[in-house]
């Protein structure tokens, strides 16, 4: 039996937009890779698992927090867990090269988690990743601030700056999230 062209792109195009209607709103859209001609499709890429996101900044006195992140990541990536760092000059501590910001996160602290291209995190020109995140918790009041997602694309909790990436209370929902419904 031969289907017809228009018949599997109409149900790809339908698939597509059932897909999209799951996927929850903190995750619409893309965002350039750091240093990669590719872009992160927040949807495919984080949509039904426990999700950090950090603002960064390669010149604020918490960059040491990377290796702390990397970390974290390492901990607890067999079992689910995705961290996105979102470099932003917001608070003027970003290199405008994105070869120096790749060069802080790769070769400085040994970073494989997913980073993206600079970015607004605050304010009427956030990207909506982060306009959602603002609506659910808090707009990030300096860099390196940290947001723990459950699998729902709905935010736990919300640390600042001074929270390390090793503090308990970072950890704890983390491991929330970890344990929330798949």
């Amino acid at each position: 039996m031969k289907v017809l062209p228009t018949v599997l792109l109409a149900l790809s195009l339908v698939a597509g937009a059932a897909s999209a209607a799951e996927c929850p709103a903190l995750l619409q859209g893309e965002l350039p890779r750091l240093r990669s001609p590719d872009s992160i499709d927040l949807c495919a890429q984080f949509a039904g698992k426990p999700l950090l996101v950090v603002n960064t900044a390669s010149h604020c006195g918490f960059v040491g927090q990377f290796a702390g992140l990397e970390a974290l990541y390492q901990r607890y990536k067999d079992q689910g867990l995705e961290v996105l760092g979102v470099p932003s000059n917001d608070f003027r501590q970003e290199d405008a090269d994105a070869s120096e910001t790749a060069k802080v996160c790769y070769v400085n602290y040994g970073v494989t988690f997913g980073m993206t291209e600079q970015q607004p995190v605050r304010g009427k020109d956030a990207i909506p990743l982060f306009r959602e995140l603002a609506a659910q918790s808090r707009a990030p009041r300096w860099n390196f601030f940290k947001y723990v997602v459950g699998r729902d694309g709905k935010v736990i909790a919300s640390f600042s700056s001074m929270t390390a990436p090793d503090d308990p209370k970072l950890i704890a929902a983390i491991e929330q999230a970890l344990a929330s419904q798949r």
